[in-house]
C-alpha cells in the first residue's frame, strides 16, 4: 500500500497526472492504476477526474492526511534501521526564506562534519510554500518566519531575531550617512523581494507605520538580482541585518542602520509536528539547538 500512498501524495504536490507520474519514476497509467487500487481497497473515490486532475474529493483529502503520517513513519523506520546499523546516510531535504539562506552554513557544515554520508539539498522558497512543502513532505525542514503569520502545526526552534539595514553602493543613496529612519526612506530608490515574499510584507508594514507608503521602483523575488542592481550606485534595498553584512562584505557596498520603532521577527527552524521524527531531521534539529544554544546565530 505504501507504493499507492507515495503515487497520492505525488498528485497532491505536482497537481497533474502526468508530473507525479514522471516524480515517482512510473508510467502515467501504472500511477492512474495505482490510485483506482487504492479507491478499490478502501472503497470511496478519492480523485475528481475529467480530461484532467480536477482535485480531491472530502474522502481523499482525508486519505492525504493519513497517507502523510503512514508515508512519515515508513520513511523514519527505515532511516532508524538503517542509522542502528551504518549511521546516518540518505537525503537530507531544507527549504528556507531567500533573506535567511546565509545562516544555512552555520547548521549544514557542522551537519555534514558529524554525519559526512547524508547529501543534502537546500531550495529558496516563500514562506507559504515551505509550509506547504512541509506537509506534503516534500521537504524534511525549513528555515522561515516563525512569530510574524501563522505557521500552522509544525514543530518550531527560534534561532534568531530578524534586525534591518540599508544596502546601498559605496557611492549609492545615503551612502554618506551612518544611519537613516524609516521615514526617510520614501523617495528612495528601492528595490524589494516580490509581494509574495514575507520579508516584502514585514517591509512594507515597517515603512507604513513610519507614514510612507511603499513604492518600489524594482522587485525581484532573487536577492542577486536585488545585489546586482544596488552595485550600479542607483538603488537600495532593505535587507536583513545578517544578509546585509554578508552581501555587502566586498566594499563596493555600504549598510546603514535603519532607525526607528520597528518590527523584529524571529527566524526559526520547522519540522513536522511528528513522532516519531525522522533520524535525518533530528540531527538537524540537534544541530539546531546548538545555534540557538550558542548565539552563533
Amino acid at each position: 500500500m505504501i507504493d499507492k500512498l507515495d503515487f497520492l501524495l505525488a498528485l497532491a504536490q505536482e497537481r497533474h497526472f502526468g508530473r507525479a507520474a514522471d516524480l515517482c519514476g512510473v508510467t502515467q497509467p501504472t500511477l492512474s492504476a495505482g490510485i483506482r487500487a487504492l479507491e478499490n481497497d478502501l472503497g470511496v473515490l478519492l480523485v475528481n477526474r475529467g480530461s484532467r486532475f480536477i482535485g480531491f474529493t472530502a474522502e481523499g483529502e482525508r486519505v492525504l492526511e493519513w497517507a502523510r503520517r503512514i508515508v512519515g513513519d515508513a520513511r523514519a523506520m527505515r532511516q532508524e534501521v538503517h542509522a542502528l546499523r551504518h549511521g546516518l546516510a540518505g537525503h537530507l531535504r531544507i527549504a528556507c526564506v531567500p533573506t535567511a539562506l546565509s545562516l544555512l552554513p552555520a547548521l549544514t557544515t557542522p551537519y555534514r562534519t558529524r554525519h559526512p554520508a547524508v547529501r543534502i539539498t537546500i531550495l529558496s522558497r516563500t514562506s507559504a510554500d515551505i509550509l506547504g512543502m512541509l506537509d506534503n513532505l516534500e521537504i524534511d525542514a525549513g528555515v522561515t518566519y516563525v512569530d510574524n503569520e501563522p505557521v500552522g502545526k509544525v514543530r518550531v526552534l527560534p534561532l534568531y531575531r530578524e534586525h534591518y539595514r540599508l544596502i546601498t553602493a559605496a557611492n549609492g543613496p545615503f551612502s554618506d550617512r551612518d544611519s537613516v529612519g524609516w521615514a526617510d526612506l520614501g523617495d528612495a530608490p528601492l528595490c524589494l523581494l516580490t509581494p509574495d515574499m514575507q520579508n516584502r510584507r514585514i517591509v512594507e508594514r515597517m515603512l507604513r507605520q513610519a507614514g510612507i507608503e511603499p513604492r518600489p521602483q524594482l522587485e525581484s523575488n532573487s536577492i542577486m538580482v536585488l545585489v546586482a542592481h544596488i552595485r550600479t550606485g542607483q538603488w537600495c534595498a532593505i535587507l536583513p541585518e545578517r544578509l546585509a553584512e554578508t552581501v555587502g562584505s566586498g566594499g563596493e557596498l555600504k549598510t546603514v542602520a535603519v532607525t526607528g520603532p520597528a518590527m523584529v521577527p524571529t527566524i526559526g527552524l520547522v519540522v513536522p509536528s511528528r513522532e516519531p521524527m525522522l533520524p535525518l531531521t533530528a540531527a538537524l534539529v540537534g544541530e539546531a539547538r546548538r545555534i540557538a544554544e550558542d548565539g552563533a546565530a
